[in-house]
């Protein structure tokens, strides 16, 4: 049985955690890159970001179809930007959230590119894993692009080495 209480508390806490990176990112770091195949941090945090629109896209929307969204998006040119965007975005998917019942959490979603049918799970399921899991795990990567930086690392489930002073 779906619980959409305990969706939330779990996204309220990842929201915040998430947050807290955003905001500890150094301007003057966005254009680094650790890899030619990697993002550069500012990419990556416009993804992480933008992926609180993939969240307001399952709650709204039966399924997303990839062959009809841009495969990139620009990175935005700030922390600032960033954290404006988040904070705008986060506010919009709340109150969905909130005017989201169970029935609807429990309903099908589809992932497809064009004719390829990806996936199809619940809202609730797809809201944890294509949203929510999707954003912990590049958020993760964001902790890794701050310590290769030799940049302080915000704790997100409790203090990091850089918060107690090691």
């Amino acid at each position: 049985m779906l619980n959409k209480t305990l969706l939330v508390g779990d996204a309220m806490q990842e929201w915040t955690g998430t947050r807290r990176l955003l905001a500890s990112l150094p301007d003057e770091h966005l254009n680094w890159r650790p890899h030619t195949k990697s993002y550069t941090l500012g990419e990556l945090a416009t993804h992480v970001v933008n992926l609180i629109n993939w969240q307001l896209v399952i709650l709204r929307d039966p399924g997303l179809d990839l062959a009809t969204v841009p495969s990139h998006r620009e990175a935005l040119a700030s922390r600032q930007a960033l954290l404006d965007e988040f904070d705008a975005n986060i506010q919009e998917l709340k109150r969905t959230l909130d005017a989201t019942d169970e029935v609807v959490l429990a309903s099908n979603w589809t992932l497809r590119h064009g004719g390829t049918v990806m996936g199809v799970q619940p809202k609730a399921s797809a809201f944890r894993t294509m949203g929510m899991s999707h954003m912990i795990h590049h958020r993760a990567q964001l902790g890794m692009y701050l310590r290769l930086l030799d940049q302080p690392v915000p704790g997100v489930y409790g203090p990091t080495a850089d918060e107690l002073g090691k």
